[in-house]
């Protein structure tokens, strides 16, 4: 499936969510490790976190065909295992719809970058259209189970700005990843700290 999701347009967001970086970054959530090819040559390191066996394992396979160094580690979004003001940028893609607590993983994020860093999100929302924000509303507690917790029906442009970042950019837009997929609403874009 990801492959036919890069295919069909993610390859697309992910060079958009990821361009412009520079410096030391901690990726969170880091799955499969999909976006490692997108990184800029700027990007002096991305430490990336990921807490699931199998994903880390696919991450660590991909790491080595990063254009900058990858290291991937294991841990939760919500107990981050870096000291404080750590890191230059942070990126989340897909992943604040399945942390247990989202203002727990953006406390964590704002807490290891360094005063001015910035917020990089790729996310599944909540549609700000009433019909269907109602069905995502309803679809959700069978979603959660068939696709490793994800909630499509979660305000993330409230909770980045609720855990203390400005919002510099923020892109709403439904994007299906595959013919036949369902189309959601996602937000792509920046904050700083």
């Amino acid at each position: 499936m990801s492959g036919q999701a890069e295919r069909f347009g993610m390859a697309g967001h992910r060079d958009r969510l990821l361009s412009g970086l520079s410096g030391r970054v901690v990726e969170v959530g880091a799955g499969n490790g999909l976006n490692f090819p997108h990184y800029p040559a700027e990007v002096r390191e991305v430490v990336a976190v990921e807490p699931e066996d199998v994903l880390r394992g696919l991450a660590e396979r991909a790491a080595p065909t990063s254009p900058v160094p990858v290291q991937v580690v294991a841990g939760h979004a919500g107990e981050l295992p870096f000291d404080d003001a750590t890191f230059d940028a942070a990126v989340v893609s897909l992943v604040l719809c399945s942390v247990e607590s989202q203002a727990a993983a953006l406390a964590e994020l704002r807490r290891v970058l360094r005063p001015g860093g910035e917020l990089r999100f790729f996310e599944h929302v909540r549609s700000g259209r009433r019909v269907r924000a109602t069905l995502e509303h309803l679809v959700t507690p069978l979603w959660w189970r068939l696709c490793g917790g994800c909630r499509p029906n979660r305000d993330t442009t409230a909770a980045i700005r609720d855990a203390g970042f400005t919002i510099e950019a923020n892109d709403r837009f439904v994007f299906r990843p595959a013919p036949g997929s369902p189309s959601m609403t996602h937000i792509l874009g920046r904050a700083h700290r």
